[in-house]
């Protein structure tokens, strides 16, 4: 799986519906463009794809009073919202899954009720200490890596992500079940979106550089204006 479809569909999702330029805006004030392939061609193109492919519906409107080509809006569809939560609890179950995965499944944890999320966490950790398990089996004798030579630092290398991953998930977990965030169901969460016309601090431009976020705003839509 690619985080792009996760992180657009979610964004997405936030708005109701939103024109490209709104996901480009608020993924790039998470840092996705830093942490993951949302940059804008990916973000433009996933867009138009999932439209493609039924889990986004498209509404062209009017094009804008700044004079760009017209801008197209989104919304997820049914079978959309039905990929959103797959992937969703993929990317914080299976910890075979990318660092820019969980990182994205992360941002839209609150979406699932409290107690899916605190399950589908406990597999993660299940499944992180049953790949443990059968690697040290094989690759962690008594005597240290260094038995394989310096190769044996590799696997060593694995399992200590694997306890730290492990770590991590339990400290979130625990968080969670004290009472942190405000999850499905419990009322209004955080939401992490720009308001509409709102500079992005942290906007990547062009060439990686900030300021775009203004230019963008009336009417350019990225390529296509889609």
């Amino acid at each position: 799986m690619s985080a792009i479809r996760l992180l657009v569909l979610g964004a997405v999702r936030q708005h109701g519906r939103a024109h490209g330029y709104q996901v480009r805006n608020d993924l790039e004030y998470w840092g996705a463009h830093e942490w993951s392939n949302a940059k804008p061609g990916s973000i433009y193109h996933a867009l138009k794809q999932m439209a493609k492919q039924g889990l986004l519906r498209a509404h062209d409107l009017a094009p804008s009073t700044a004079g760009g080509p017209p801008r197209t809006e989104y919304e997820v569809t049914a079978a959309g919202d039905a990929e959103f939560f797959s992937l969703l609890r993929a990317a914080l179950s299976q910890p075979d899954r990318k660092t820019d995965e969980l990182s994205a499944g992360l941002g839209f944890l609150v979406d699932l009720p409290r107690a899916d999320a605190v399950a589908l966490l406990r597999e993660r950790v299940r499944a992180l200490a049953e790949w443990r398990a059968t690697v040290t089996e094989y690759y962690a004798p008594d005597g240290g890596p260094e038995v394989f030579g310096h190769i044996g630092e590799i696997m060593n290398m694995w399992v200590h992500s694997a306890d730290s991953g492990a770590a991590w998930t339990r400290g979130l977990i625990e968080r969670i079940e004290g009472g942190a965030y405000v999850f499905a169901g419990e009322g209004d969460p955080f939401v992490g979106v720009l308001p509409d016309g709102a500079a992005n601090p942290y906007a990547a431009g062009e060439r990686g550089r900030p300021g775009r976020a203004g230019r963008d705003a009336e009417g350019d839509d990225g390529p296509g204006g889609g």
